[in-house]
């Protein structure tokens, strides 16, 4: 019986790190899981402040309000670290496609620089 709850566990576990690289690695799903987080942020706000104002007593209910502001925090904490890691990878994709251009354009410079050393010999010996 114990045993088959490690493997819940690790089979639970193994889908989190399986699903997070998911989300990590592909532009759009990033995009998308920071555009859910966010807009469950601004939910929660504008539920907190309107319809569960009264459930939010901060002098009634201390700890409903704590659990209600870290939730908010950890949403927009979370899209905002996302935000930031699509940032990093588009500046280090940028600088990939550069310094590919480069190395294109440096070959491209090299075989023309070459087909003129050419052309200048060919000519020379004709003469």
């Amino acid at each position: 019986m114990e045993n088959s709850s490690d493997e819940k566990q690790l089979e639970a576990t193994s889908f989190v790190v399986h699903a997070t690289r998911g989300v990590i690695r592909d532009q759009n799903t990033r995009r998308k899981a920071m555009l859910v987080l966010l807009a469950l942020a601004l939910l929660l706000l504008i539920l907190g402040f309107t319809i569960l104002a009264p459930a939010l007593n901060p002098r009634e209910h201390p700890w409903r309000v704590i659990f209600f502001w870290i939730a908010c925090i950890w949403l927009t904490f979370t899209a905002l670290l996302l935000a930031l890691f699509d940032l990093l990878v588009l500046r280090l994709q940028a600088r990939q496609a550069e310094r590919a251009l480069r190395e294109r354009l440096d070959e491209a410079r090299l075989r023309q620089g070459s087909g003129v050393a050419e052309q200048r010999t060919r000519s020379t010996s004709k003469d």
